[in-house]
């Protein structure tokens, strides 16, 4: 469940506001009833990263770095080509 405060508010409630979210509850604090930041609990990784735990699960192509076919570098160099 979600909380808004008025940040005046919060000097008087902080312990109370800091335990909520400790529980997992998110708190938005407003100024003159607009949210302009959020207190929110952080999230730990659920189990610590390993060197190497993805080993075996990546297979990289033996042409990876083998040049582009020219079809494909032509478009790069096309001025009719679309772009963004």
């Amino acid at each position: 469940m979600t909380m808004t405060i008025n940040i005046p508010e919060t000097a008087d409630q902080f312990t109370e506001l800091i335990t909520r979210v400790q529980r997992g509850e998110e708190i938005l604090l407003a100024q003159n009833g607009i949210a302009i930041s959020r207190l929110v609990p952080i999230q730990s990784p659920t189990q610590p990263r390993t060197s190497g735990q993805d080993k075996g699960k990546v297979a990289i192509a033996s042409d990876f770095n083998a040049p582009l076919p020219n079809d494909i570098l032509n478009d790069f160099f096309n001025s009719d080509f679309p772009t963004p």
